[in-house]
């Protein structure tokens, strides 16, 4: 009687071991999936694998949420804008177009005289250039000199006899100064007509 516990554990050895060895082991694949098995491997292992098969630019994120303010679907799906047609050059004169850069440098720079006597140097050498003399008028107007922004604008319109772009931009410097001047109607007028000249 007292072998007869320890004949059922030497029974019971192989079948316990049998069991250990299958623990571990992975399941068959399901029928009709080609052979493939899902990765037996935990989480993060996966997540590396995913992040290493999105091939990645230098300077370029991969997140693909919207931009706020945007719309969601790709830009291809917007519709383009009509854009007005471009200004013509504004002169096949080197030194004006050189006088012209420095201006818009000293503009930016924040030295609006030093860039008004350089637009009025480039201004003696082509007197009737409607757009420098539009490009003076935007600087007046940026400087609160109103009356001379109205007058510039003007004298630009003179000389834009065929540039409807630039006339219409020549209404709005003049809108805006008559606005600044307290003479909304007038203003509202002007913004009429640059809207008249742009379609």
């Amino acid at each position: 009687m007292k072998r007869y516990p320890e004949r059922l554990l030497v029974a019971a050895v192989p079948l316990l071991l049998a069991a250990c060895a299958s623990v571990g082991t992975a399941p068959p694949p399901a029928p009709g999936a080609g052979g493939m098995t899902l990765p037996q491997t935990p989480g993060p292992a996966v997540a590396a694998d995913r992040d290493s098969a999105v091939p990645t630019s230098p300077g370029l994120s991969t997140q693909t949420s919207p931009v706020p303010g945007s719309d969601a679907g790709p830009a291809s799906d917007l519709p383009a804008a009509a854009e007005p047609p471009p200004l013509p050059p504004v002169s096949g004169n080197r030194a004006v177009i050189a006088l012209l850069d420095r201006a818009q440098q000293d503009t930016v720079t924040g030295r609006p005289e030093a860039a008004g006597a350089t637009l009025e140097r480039a201004l003696r050498i082509e007197p009737r250039n409607a757009r420098l003399w539009h490009e003076l008028a935007q600087l007046r107007l940026a400087q609160g000199q109103y009356a001379q922004s109205i007058a510039l604008a003007q004298k630009s319109n003179s000389f834009a006899a065929t540039q409807r772009r630039l006339q219409a931009m020549n209404w709005r410097v003049i809108a805006q100064s008559r606005i600044a001047q307290g003479n909304a109607a007038e203003g509202q007028k002007a913004l009429a007509l640059a809207s008249e000249l742009e379609r």
